[in-house]
């Protein structure tokens, strides 16, 4: 496991269905490969399209990239938070799509 570097900030435009509007998407921190990246993004779109409770979204994308990627997976999902978190080597990505936070990583 290792604490993750900060690297170039990304930025895409995602179309989000549910508005019919494009959110934009900002890398703020990723130690995680180009595919997985694209997933999470996918993920978090799919589950803000499902859901609109904070808890629920993050619910919903650490089931799903425990089922595609083995578990423990750990998502944390706002507007506010501070974090400080260990994870496995190319497993953390710390992202925003719109407004909305995601820290996604696995460790354990």
């Amino acid at each position: 496991m290792q604490s993750s570097d900060s690297r170039d900030m990304n930025q895409a435009s995602v179309e989000h269905m549910k508005s019919d509007a494009k959110l934009m998407v900002v890398i703020k921190a990723v130690d995680m490969e180009e595919e997985m990246q694209q997933d999470a993004v996918h993920t978090a779109v799919q589950a803000m399209e499902k859901f609109t409770v904070e808890k629920d979204i993050a619910a919903f994308v650490k089931r799903e990239f425990d089922k595609k990627y083995s578990p423990t997976w750990h998502c944390i999902v706002g507007r506010n938070f501070g974090s400080y978190v260990t994870h496995e080597s190319h497993r953390f990505v710390y992202f925003y799509l719109g407004t909305i936070a995601f820290l996604l990583f696995k460790s354990g």
